[in-house]
């Protein structure tokens, strides 16, 4: 990625002239906290991601801010704020609206839990403070008022080459926060950097220290990966460092697997599964990625070959829909994520029949919540494999003919409806309610006087 050869050391002057208006507010608002600070005589230095961002032309979504001050120097400053990472020298704040990260300038000791330093020295050494960060381009500082960049571990340098590497020893800041193993490769693909070889090095044979990080802390950086534009990059890369033997190893069984080649000339189930995802649009939603990578992950335990010599992976959808839920739950993904998931993976077969399928059955399987999403699926499915595209097609053109009208009409029929009839509340009324429907669904019902009139005639004995 090319440096912008015209942003030296004015980030201030090109942040108001090229950002929106939000972002000129919210540079504002957090010179406005630097500047009280500073003018208290404390040291106060952008730092991290936000300088990083700007030096390479894009937009900060937020700002962390470093300074001398010590914890309860900034409480006094800005009483109220929250004090919750105090001990580590980090006070959450707000100004103008927008919420700031200001840290104290600090050593760290050794991290004996994978995460935690077991002790920190606050001093007013913004070199030492900047030598404890994970990786040289995030280890940049801004001086807020004047612009000036301040490099003390060759962030620029690794900036304008396009190198991620991490700061001094790679093992030494992996043993710290396992946790960097994943950002370095999210950074990786967010930035288009090529990765170290010390770096690259120490994070393979670093990977199984992953196993100290809690699988909420996996799961969301994770989620950063395979939902961004680069996802495909980012999949190979975790599974060609070995992390993704820690985060979904069923994953690696799809390497090798193979498929029958009249459907997928594209090759194996891996090969199949990564153009998929890079065949995604740039923002899919989180149930939509996940549904991907996951579509045919039951098919390595349900591979056979028949008679003919014809490869088989019969019910690879049910398995696959139940493996799903297992490995979401693993790692700790919300109910309605893990529903949605694995009910687009029980579905995605299910495009296959929708050109016999009745109306009725049809407008039920287009009013689901998760139809959209399984409709790119089968999209992504079928263009990464064999390119037939009929199946959406028909779907498009039912679209069209149904939306004169909701899918899912209100019903003519109600429970009420059926006590006044003298039915008891039981199974019956489910089969009522769904008859009535289905032959509204149908078109051969349209009004209440109507439908009761039918069931009477079809449910009532004399």
């Amino acid at each position: 990625m090319p440096f912008p050869s015209d942003f030296e050391n004015n980030i201030c002057a090109r942040a108001r002239l090229c950002f929106g208006k939000p972002v000129q507010l919210l540079r504002q608002a957090a010179e406005s906290v630097a500047r009280r600070l500073t003018g208290a005589g404390h040291q106060a230095l952008f730092a991290g991601g936000c300088v990083r961002d700007a030096l390479l032309g894009r937009e900060p979504d937020d700002y962390d801010i470093a300074t001398s001050a010590r914890p309860e120097e900034v409480l006094h400053l800005f009483p109220g704020s929250d004090e919750v990472g105090a001990h580590f020298g980090v006070i959450i704040l707000h100004e103008g609206g927008y919420q700031f990260q200001v840290a104290t300038f600090r050593s760290d000791g050794t991290y004996l839990d994978g995460r935690h330093p077991d002790s920190v020295t606050f001093n007013s050494n913004a070199e030492e403070d900047a030598k404890r960060r994970d990786f040289t381009i995030n280890g940049l500082f801004e001086d807020p008022m004047s612009g000036k960049i301040l490099d003390y571990v060759g962030g620029r340098k690794d900036l304008e080459a396009g190198i991620l590497r991490a700061i001094g020893i790679p093992h030494a800041r992996f043993e710290e926060d396992a946790l960097r193993l994943l950002r370095a490769l999210r950074f990786a693909i967010y930035t288009g950097f090529k990765i170290d070889p010390a770096t690259w090095e120490a994070l393979c044979a670093d990977a199984s220290l992953l196993q100290r990080v809690s699988p909420e802390r996996i799961r969301d950086e994770f989620d950063k990966i395979i939902t961004h534009s680069s996802r495909r990059l980012g999949v190979e890369l975790l599974v060609e460092s070995g992390l993704m033997e820690f985060i979904v190893p069923e994953f690696l069984a799809l390497q090798g697997c193979e498929q029958p080649p009249q459907f997928h000339p594209e090759g194996d189930v891996y090969v199949h599964t990564l153009i998929m995802l890079e065949l995604l649009g740039n923002s899919p939603s989180l149930e939509l990625a996940l549904s991907v990578m996951l579509h045919d992950i039951a098919k390595p335990p349900t591979f056979t070959v028949d008679e003919t010599g014809r490869i088989r992976n019969s019910g690879h959808d049910r398995l696959g829909a139940h493996m799903t839920g297992e490995i979401l739950r693993r790692l700790r993904y919300s109910n309605q994520i893990i529903d949605d998931a694995s009910s687009m993976v029980a579905n995605h077969m299910n495009f296959m029949n929708v050109q016999c399928m009745r109306t009725a059955k049809l407008k039920r399987f287009m009013a689901r919540s998760t139809y959209e999403n399984e409709l790119e699926l089968h999209r992504v499915d079928c263009s990464s494999s064999h390119g037939m595209l009929d199946n959406i097609e028909f779907l498009q053109a039912k679209a069209d003919e149904f939306a004169s009208e909701p899918l899912i009409p209100p019903p003519l029929v109600s429970g009420h409806d059926l006590i006044a009839l003298g039915f008891e509340p039981g199974p019956l009324f489910s089969e009522i309610l769904e008859f009535v429907q289905t032959e509204q669904l149908e078109g051969r019902l349209f009004e209440r006087d109507t439908a009761l009139a039918v069931i009477r005639e079809k449910f009532v004995s004399d």
